[in-house]
C-alpha cells in the first residue's frame, strides 16, 4: 500500500474523529440533548474512529475498510432520513422519536440550511467516498 493510497483511509479516519469529537460537543459543551435517530448516527459513526484507526496502524488496511463501509453506509442511510425529517418530507408521525426530544428538533441552523443531520450526512458522505476511493486503489 502507498502512502497514496492510505491518504484516503486517514482522511476517513479524520472525518470520523472530528465528528465523533463535533457530537460530543454538542451534547457534553452545548447541551444538546440527543435525539434517537442522533443516537443510532452515534452508533454507526464512533466505532469507526477506532476501526479506520486500527486500519491505519494495523497490518491489514483494506479489512479495516472493508468492515468500516457498510457501518458508514447505516449511519449515512440514518442520516438521510433524518435530514429529509428536518426538511418536512418525512412526516414526523413515521419518526421512532416517541420518548425524549423529538428528532424533528434543530438545535441549530446555519446558513438556513446546514443542521446537525446534515452535518452527519456530509461526514458520511466523505467517509463513504474515501473508503471507496481507498478500496479500489488498493485492489489494483
Amino acid at each position: 500500500m502507498t502512502k497514496n493510497t492510505q491518504v484516503f483511509l486517514f482522511f476517513a479516519w479524520l472525518v470520523a474523529a472530528v465528528s465523533t469529537l463535533g457530537s460530543l460537543f454538542f451534547s457534553e459543551v452545548m447541551f444538546f440533548i440527543p435525539c434517537t435517530l442522533c443516537w443510532y448516527q452515534r452508533i454507526a459513526m464512533y466505532p469507526l474512529v477506532f476501526i479506520l484507526g486500527q486500519g491505519l496502524l494495523g497490518k491489514d488496511a483494506r479489512a479495516s475498510a472493508k468492515i468500516a463501509l457498510p457501518i458508514a453506509v447505516t449511519g449515512w442511510v440514518l442520516a438521510v432520513y433524518h435530514t429529509l425529517l428536518h426538511a418536512g418530507i418525512i412526516s414526523e408521525e413515521a419518526v421512532p422519536c416517541s420518548q425524549g426530544v423529538p428528532c424533528s428538533v434543530k438545535y441549530i441552523e446555519w446558513f438556513g440550511f446546514v443542521s446537525i443531520p446534515v452535518l452527519s450526512l456530509a461526514g458520511f458522505s466523505l467517509i463513504i467516498a474515501a473508503l471507496m476511493l481507498f478500496l479500489r486503489r488498493v485492489s489494483r
